[in-house]
């Protein structure tokens, strides 16, 4: 039996050994560069658009786009391109250097691939009128216009939350927020003083 003991010096404790096995990260579609969500482009579109936006709010929307690399079609239904050109003349140094980095890499994308088609996911037309009507309500709310960007960025913004679904959590939370616009004038000078960024707005009221 000897032959089969590792026998080691007084005092020292044997450590245990732990088998390393690889973790594997699963693949979905959406996860892949090529394949765009229409509404995704749209949201971070928004974010960027928004005049009184955070930093951190434009940087993550940046690298959001970052990972994916939008066709020619795409660029032009959004204008994605647009924004995000628009972004490289940002007074934020770090702000207009990404800006730089996605708009020059999406230019050297569709240069090199014409031809190549992507997939686009598009949102149904059922599920755009309900947004549609959500906008609305909060417009409503806040006395402004149902196309005025905030309004755009704070219900993208839901959505967003709620799994791109217009689910019960999606209406629950649009309620929410259409009785805090209504009953809770902090929260209208919050937005108004952008003393609150949308994320974290929605974040404190999604159900």
């Amino acid at each position: 039996m000897d032959a089969f003991v590792v026998r080691l010096p007084k005092g020292q404790v044997p450590t245990p050994t732990r088998n390393k096995e690889k973790v594997y990260k699963q693949t979905t579609i959406e996860s892949l560069r090529r394949v765009v969500v229409i509404e995704d482009i749209r949201r971070y579109k928004s974010m960027l658009e928004f005049p009184e936006q955070t930093k951190d709010d434009l940087l993550h929307a940046l690298g959001e786009l970052q990972k994916k690399m939008p066709s020619r079609e795409v660029l032009k239904s959004t204008k994605i391109g647009h924004t995000v050109n628009k972004m490289r003349k940002n007074p934020d140094p770090e702000v207009s250097a990404m800006a730089t980095q996605v708009y020059t890499e999406w230019r050297t994308f569709i240069e090199e691939n014409s031809n190549k088609p992507s997939i686009e996911v598009h949102c149904d037309k059922q599920s755009e009128a309900l947004r549609n009507n959500a906008r609305k309500l909060m417009a409503d709310a806040l006395e402004m216009k149902a196309d005025c960007s905030l309004i755009d960025n704070i219900e993208r913004e839901v959505f967003h939350y709620s799994l791109r679904l217009v689910s019960t959590a999606y209406r629950r939370t649009i309620r929410a927020l259409v009785f805090a616009f209504k009953h809770k004038p902090e929260v209208r000078s919050q937005l108004k003083d952008s003393t609150i960024s949308v994320t974290q707005l929605v974040s404190s009221y999604k159900k």
